[in-house]
This record gives C-alpha cells, structure tokens and sequence, in this order.
C-alpha cells in the first residue's frame, strides 16, 4: 500500500468515528495499522487476548484492546517526511509561573516523605495544556514519524476513550516465544551534542533501583537472567541512561498478566516501594494520569523465525516457523488531543538528591519533545 493510499484510510476511518491504532517501531520504516470495523469498547483482563492493547497507568483501571479479530490490519512500507516540517525546538517559552511553583511544592512535598520514610523514589508528572493552531492527528503523527526514528511512534483513537499520540523511547518488554527482554531507562539530562556526559548520583540511583525492581520482580518466573553494562542513550533532545535485561522465561506454567502486572508501573515510571508511591501520586498530583505511563502495543500477535543456519540445514532455511509475539512500550513523550487543545504529559523521578529547581527544568525540557511537532 502506498503512503497517500495508508494515510488516507486512516483518515476515512477517523472521519467515521471508528477506533484505530497506527505506529511504527523503533529503528523501522514499516508503518502498521488495526482499523477496528466497529465503535464497540473492547478490553482485556488476562491478556490472553491478540490485537493491539492500551493500558493505564493505574492497573485498576481497565485495558483497552483493538482486537485483530474485529480489526482491519493495513501496512505501508516507506513514509516521506514532510520538506516543509523544519521541527525545531522552541527554547524561548514564556514560563507558567504557576505551573512552575506549583511542580516545585510538589516535588519538595515528595522529597520530604522519601527523607522521612523508607520510599527510595516517587516520579510525579504535570500535564500542560496547549493551544493547537493544526490539530490534524494524522499531520502530528507524520511529524512524529519524520523526527523520532529511534522512538515506538503512534497514533491511537477510540470514540469512546479519546485520541492519543506520542513518541516514546522506553520498551516494557518484548516476549518472542520463550525469549524475552525488558529495557530499564531512567535518569535524564539535556542532550548537548556528545554522548560521553558525566552523571550525577541522583541519575545513577534512580537508573539502579529500576534495574534492581526489575530483576527481582522477574525472577521466579526466568531462567538465565542476563544484564547489561548502563548505557548513555539519546532520545529527542535528551540522554538517559539505559540498561537492558534479558533471558528466557520458565517452561512451568505462565500468566503474561501476572508477568505483566509484576513489572507495571516499574519505578521508572512510579516509584519504590511501588504501593506507596502509587499511593502518593494519587493522592498529590492534582490531575489523572489515565494512559500516560501506562503501556501500549502489539499483544499475541504471531511473528515468523527465521531457522537457524547451519550446513545440515541448507534445504530448510527456506522454511521459518511462527512464534507468539508481545511487543509493549511504556507511554511515554506523549499528548492527548482534543478539538484544538493538546495535553501534554511531563514527568521525573524524585529521590533524596533531587532539586525542585532541576526538577522543573527536566520536565520542560521533556515538554519540547512534543511541543515541538504542534
């Protein structure tokens, strides 16, 4: 399918008020789609399900499917970026002052507690409401699509629910068959031209707690558990650091929710100890999170494997097999939109070094991602 064709039904698909996802992975240049054929609210509550799920930040509140059995699925294989669409960062806003006070009491609010308690972490977000002069959804997703390469980039809508974008660095997991990965990426600062940067103690805290969470929460349900050395990685304009985990899960029986449900919200995106840190945003910040910080993507889908190569294999290389296949990202760099107004969701994570200052600074940079596409 060509690009203008791929746009275009989406397009008609969005006109008629039916739900639809369309994303492109990390590194890719394939664009994917599931046009779900009615306006019916699906959800999922052992994941059992295949299709394209959506979910909260807060686990009790319920996921959303774009089942492939009621769905639609289209694909397109090149995107030309817009030549119009420059994407510069704006650094010259004019600062929320309120905005701002109001972020900074809610950071000191959060390190008093950890100082005071044993909470190691709590990240606390704000949602910044913007004017949209173009509130075309296809033509933010194309920007998207032309600036973030190296980001899980997508489009979601459900009439019932409302209309998502967003662009985001960060990988919950990926399962193929008994193979799995998980990406821990926390700490942030400004990207200014080199990746060889110095951390502070905050950052590299913050990235071994989400390493630590991960790799005991995982554990019984694993085998072969591998960790990589941290890596200072670039998304948009900032760097993060990132460590990735991996290894293959246990032949004894397994619940991808309980799977799932025992790494989500992870202290990347929460806090540690997880119960009193998700108890702490509820209770503070002063706006629902609803799918910023939640997670996203393809859930059972069924993937193709290529057969080993080896000399005794030669006369079946052309014959791959099918494994299942869960591909999720954490919803992160992300907007919702609604008529001429875009809501963007900005975060960090708080421990006992953090500063209300730098904190505020971090989430206005985080902000310029997605502001710079409206």
């Amino acid at each position: 399918m060509t690009s203008d064709a791929f746009f275009e039904r989406i397009n008609r698909q969005f006109l008629r008020e039916l739900p639809f996802v369309v994303y492109r992975k990390p590194n890719q240049t394939l664009l994917q789609g599931f046009l779900q054929k009615t306006a019916e609210l699906h959800t999922t509550k052992d994941f059992s399900n295949t299709g394209f799920v959506f979910s909260p930040f807060d686990s009790k509140n319920a996921t959303i499917l774009i089942p492939q059995e009621d769905s639609e699925q289209i694909q397109c294989e090149t995107f030309e970026p817009e030549i119009e669409f420059s994407g510069q960062m704006k650094e010259d806003f004019i600062e929320d002052e309120d905005a701002k006070e109001s972020h900074m009491q809610l950071v000191a609010q959060g390190k008093a507690l950890i100082e005071a308690s044993d909470i190691n972490k709590i990240v606390l977000s704000r949602k910044e409401n913007i004017a949209v002069k173009n509130s075309d959804p296809l033509l933010i997703f194309k920007r998207l699509l032309s600036k973030y390469q190296s980001a899980f980039v997508y489009c979601w809508y459900h009439p019932k629910v409302g209309l998502w974008l967003g662009a985001t660095p960060e990988t919950l997991v990926k399962l193929e068959g008994k193979q799995f990965s998980i990406m821990a990426l926390a700490g942030t600062q400004k990207y200014e031209g080199s990746l060889d940067v110095s951390w502070r103690n905050k950052e590299l805290q913050e990235q071994q707690y989400v390493t630590d969470y991960i790799v005991d929460r995982i554990k019984s349900a694993v085998d072969n558990i591998q960790v990589s050395d941290v890596q200072t990685v670039k998304a948009a304009n900032l760097l993060h650091l990132k460590t990735k985990i991996w290894g293959t899960l246990k032949d004894t029986s397994f619940s991808l929710k309980d799977f799932l449900f025992h790494l989500h919200p992870t202290p990347a995106v929460c806090g540690l100890p997880k119960d009193k840190a998700m108890q702490f945003i509820l209770d503070n910040e002063t706006y629902d999170r609803k799918f910023y910080t939640g997670f996203l993507g393809e859930l059972n889908m069924l993937a193709s494997k290529a057969p080993r190569r080896s000399k005794r294999n030669i006369e079946n290389r052309a014959y791959g097999s099918t494994q299942n296949s869960t591909q999720l990202y954490v919803n992160l760099r992300c907007m919702s939109l609604e008529d001429s107004h875009a809501s963007v969701y900005v975060g960090g994570g708080i421990t006992s070094y953090s500063d209300p200052e730098e904190e505020w600074q971090e989430t206005v940079s985080k902000a310029m991602v997605i502001k710079s596409v409206l």
